[in-house]
Order: C-alpha cells, then sequence, then structure tokens
C-alpha cells in the first residue's frame, strides 16, 4: 500500500506566499516523476509543476517565475514553494507521483488527497 500525505494548504492574501509538501510512504522500491496539479470548482484538472527524479523541473505558464517545485529523494518528499500568490491560484491541489513498489514490476501512478489553497484579493 502506497500513501501520499499533503500538507502546507491555507488561506492568504494576494502576493503572499505558501509552501506544500508531500510525503510518500508505504511498500515503495522507487519513485519517478512526481508533480503537482490543481482543480478550482467548475473546472478541468491542470498540471502546475512537475519534477524528474533527478530533479529536473518544468512548470505551467501561469506559474512560471512564481512557483518552485523541489524534491527530497531520501525523505521521499515532494514540496511547492508559491510566492506571489493570486487569487487564480484558488484550487484544491493534488500530489502526483510515479511509483513502482518492492510487490510489483509496474510503474503505478498515485494521487494524494488534496489540499485546499484560497488566495484572497
Amino acid at each position: 500500500q502506497v500513501q501520499l500525505v499533503e500538507s502546507g494548504g491555507g488561506l492568504v492574501q494576494a502576493g503572499g506566499s505558501l509552501r506544500l509538501s508531500c510525503a510518500a510512504s508505504g511498500s515503495i522500491f522507487s519513485i519517478n516523476a512526481m508533480g503537482w496539479h490543481r482543480q478550482a470548482p467548475g473546472k478541468q484538472r491542470e498540471l502546475v509543476a512537475a519534477i524528474t527524479r533527478g530533479g529536473t523541473p518544468n512548470y505551467a505558464d501561469s506559474v512560471q517565475g512564481r512557483f518552485t517545485i523541489s524534491r527530497d529523494n531520501a525523505k521521499n518528499t515532494l514540496y511547492l514553494q508559491m510566492n506571489s500568490l493570486k487569487p487564480e491560484d484558488t484550487a484544491v491541489y493534488y500530489c502526483n507521483a510515479r511509483i513502482s513498489t518492492w510487490y510489483s514490476g509496474t510503474i503505478d501512478d498515485y494521487w494524494g488527497q488534496g489540499t485546499q489553497v484560497t488566495v484572497s484579493s
């Protein structure tokens, strides 16, 4: 069983900062790419940022220059530093990871439960 546990969401004013964390645990053999997605009410879930196992990041155009994704492989933890937040960043943020377990030879997609980020104007 693999679990992704998120933390760091909350309420912040426009222009403020927030840092999200996602800790993976369970029967993990290896973790490949990880990422953050978000979903606002009435909208489809979208990719915010992703990072390879080696630490190479990529970002959606809407957050480029404001958000920073990082990971600590020794702790199986993913981070998202969000600066200069805007009201349009308001959404539920989901952690995602591609993981292989010790008992399976396949790489599967896992998701966290989501954490609410609300940015007021």
